[in-house]
């Protein structure tokens, strides 16, 4: 697990080396083990020998590969201005698998003729190097880096679809002159990237490496904004910086160093395809398979040269991935954050779930730490948090924050829940509401309405007026509906309308948590791991009959959804009639009153908060018209707004959270 960062120029042009460094000190977060920078000039196409390069390290750094000069890094910096180079990759490095120096990166093979800066793991690279070292090839090391670089010789880029785990990185074929970017099947792992007007690539495993590259010009993209408040998410590959992209998961860009004008064009490798089989098994098998997939996943991702933890929320996802790891790990240590509740009031009052968490520790024999967090938490971190997420994204997620905190200071590897409720169906109250359609264009219509989390269309002119001619022209329906661009549209189920909505939120929400995620446990030097996206569980989960994860489902389509009385709004709420067949298989691993209980999402009370003892704390941020967000929003629309929270008409926690954000991310990038 790390942090990369790099540039490439076309055409002749040359590396600002002044910015390189900068590029992958601004990450070191990431990576506070080792630091790696290699730079080179591009081999033209009929040049047989590897070009002159530099690789410096922040120490002295003895390398094996002929024709390269090992300096101090501040010593390189300044050789470097000497030179005409077009190839910069650097490498933050957080050692998990072969700690020892064998394993720093830039990395190459033997010969220098593939060069690789990589941030990940893959699970299965020992059964990969196996199958190599049938085929003849020689490791070195024992990271799954040099794997990937085998696997790329042997395969070429399809070796990406063998590769069972999460990654990005940045690949050079120095022979071929080929320059690759990838990124994993589901986004785990974050890749940026920008091509400056001069056609230079520059990327990062963060915006912020980005924008330490001076020719860089930043600007804010109001699109992505207006998309962020509709969805309380970014859909698109766009950010809030102009011009600077985010790889969609599942894909990667070839460039061809040899074309003086190579355009970046992101190519899909793969994607989620949620679909009824066509013959539907008894349940049994289907428990029975899950079963074995679920363990097994669990199991692969305990590969490590360093300890490993879990977190034990008090759900049922985090609680199975610990039952099973705690067979394989004695005393293994998790990590839970409760909430005071003294201020909280109605649904909030279930927030806290300490004490089922303490209660599963016991079961499996834990060593158990815990973290509660009052309403002043989120104000003492806010500066630090927005700077490491960069932009706002998916929900209130300042609690992860604080968990990836209490964990960093006693492992470095993580085991997180993430992806269980998007593969069996967390979310059935969301579903529900878009089973009935009469065609796809009306599924589209009723489910975009309700994924309008923060404004609503009809709001959106006035809270935006500020900049309202920068951004009338976006349709955020067209966005929402783009999601399926690539996926069937004839629905003639409404199994297949379920199928659908899995494969929306796989696609969107999703992985938007997966990019909190990794932002905010990297904040700590943390790797976080997520069992349920396993290759062979996805694979499987996506092929369950929809029947077999929601409980209900054939009474919601008995029933139509505009239909008045509880009976109908009863299933509109949220409910435990998700996830059917994990928590049948669970049952076997954890208390019954966990696997059968109501999904509760990890959430602090801040709805209560918000309107009283962070009260002060929100008007000093958000009742001042001087604010640098007024300059994007409409202030009269946004107190009006705000009142309605504080009198208690409406809960408006996530527009007053995403308003917080984006205040403190413009004092902090958005000059």
């Amino acid at each position: 697990m790390c942090g990369i960062s790099g540039v490439v120029c076309f055409g002749g042009r040359t590396l600002n080396t002044e910015d390189i460094k900068s590029m992958c000190d601004v990450i070191a977060h990431r990576g506070p083990d080792g630091a790696g920078y290699f730079v080179a000039q591009r081999v033209k196409s009929h040049d047989k020998k590897l070009a002159k390069k530099i690789l410096f390290t922040d120490q002295k750094f003895q390398s094996t590969h002929s024709g390269l000069l090992a300096i101090d890094s501040n010593e390189g910096i300044r050789e470097l201005k000497k030179n005409d180079w077009n190839i910069f990759l650097g490498h933050r490095r957080l050692a998990i698998l072969d700690v020892t120096s064998a394993g720093h990166q830039p990395m190459s093979d033997s010969a220098g003729e593939v060069w690789i800066s990589y941030n990940g793991e893959i699970y299965n690279f020992k059964e990969i190097k196996a199958e190599l070292s049938r085929k003849g090839y020689s490791f070195h090391t024992h990271t799954d880096t040099e794997v990937i670089l085998s696997a790329y010789q042997e395969w070429g880029i399809d070796c990406i679809h063998r590769f069972n785990g999460m990654f990005a990185f940045a690949l050079w074929d120095v022979k071929k002159n080929l320059f690759f970017l990838a990124r994993d099947r589901y986004g785990i792992k974050p890749l940026y990237y920008t091509q400056l007007t001069d056609g230079t690539l520059v990327f990062g495993s963060e915006i912020k490496a980005i924008l330490q590259y001076k020719n860089y010009q930043k600007d804010i993209d109001f699109e992505a904004v207006l998309e962020y408040f509709t969805f309380q998410n970014i859909f698109t590959d766009k950010t809030f910086y102009k011009n600077i992209k985010l790889l969609p998961a599942g894909h990667f860009i070839q460039i061809n160093l040899n074309d003086e004008n190579a355009q970046i064009k992101p190519e899909q490798y793969w994607d989620f395809n949620f679909r009824e089989p066509e013959k539907i098994e008894d349940e049994r098998v289907y428990l029975e398979e899950l079963d074995r997939l679920f363990q097994q996943a669990v199991e692969r991702q305990l590969v490590s040269d360093v300890e490993i933890g879990s977190y034990l929320s008090g759900g049922m996802d985090s609680g199975s991935i610990t039952a099973i790891a705690s067979k394989k790990i004695p005393y293994l240590k998790t990590f839970t954050v409760g909430f005071d509740l003294h201020s909280a009031s109605g649904l909030e009052l279930g927030f806290d779930e300490r004490e089922k968490a303490e209660h599963m520790s016991y079961l499996f024999k834990t060593e158990h730490y815990e973290m509660v967090l009052k309403s002043g938490d989120m104000e003492r971190c806010l500066p630090k948090f927005a700077w490491h997420l960069e932009e706002p994204r998916v929900g209130q997620s300042y609690p992860n924050y604080y968990a990836s905190k209490l964990a960093s200071k006693f492992v470095k590897v993580v085991l997180a829940g993430t992806g269980g409720d998007e593969l069996f169906g967390g979310y059935p109250w969301r579903y529900y509401r878009a089973v009935i359609n009469d065609d796809f264009e009306h599924y589209i219509d009723k489910y975009y309405l309700f994924w309008q989390r923060l404004v609503d269309n009809s709001q959106l002119k006035k809270i935006f007026s500020p900049i309202w001619d920068k951004v009338s022209h976006v349709w955020t329906r067209d966005i929402f509906r783009d999601v399926f661009h690539k996926h069937a549209s004839t629905l003639t189920r409404p199994e297949d309308y379920v199928n659908h909505s899995l494969y929306f939120e796989a696609k969107t929400f999703l992985h938007g948590l997966l990019l909190v995620e990794d932002k905010l446990s990297m904040a700590h030097s943390l790797e976080t791991r997520v069992p349920f996206l396993d290759n062979d569980l996805v694979d499987f989960a996506m092929k369950v009959p929809a029947n077999y994860k929601l409980g209900n489902l054939q009474d919601v389509i008995r029933i139509n959804e505009n239909e008045a009385g509880d009976k109908a709004r009863k299933y509109f709420e949220k409910t435990n009639d998700g996830k059917l067949i994990l928590r049948k298989v669970l049952d076997k691993y954890m208390p019954n009153n966990i696997t059968q209980g109501i999904k509760q999402g990890f959430s602090s009370p801040d709805e209560s908060w918000f309107k009283g003892e962070s009260i002060q704390y929100i008007k000093n941020k958000l009742f001042d018209a001087g604010r640098s967000i007024y300059q994007i929003f409409d202030f009269a629309a946004v107190e009006s707004i705000l009142h309605k929270h504080m009198q208690g008409v409406e809960n408006k926690r996530l527009f007053i959270w995403s308003l917080l954000n984006v205040e403190e991310w413009c004092s902090q990038f958005g000059d």
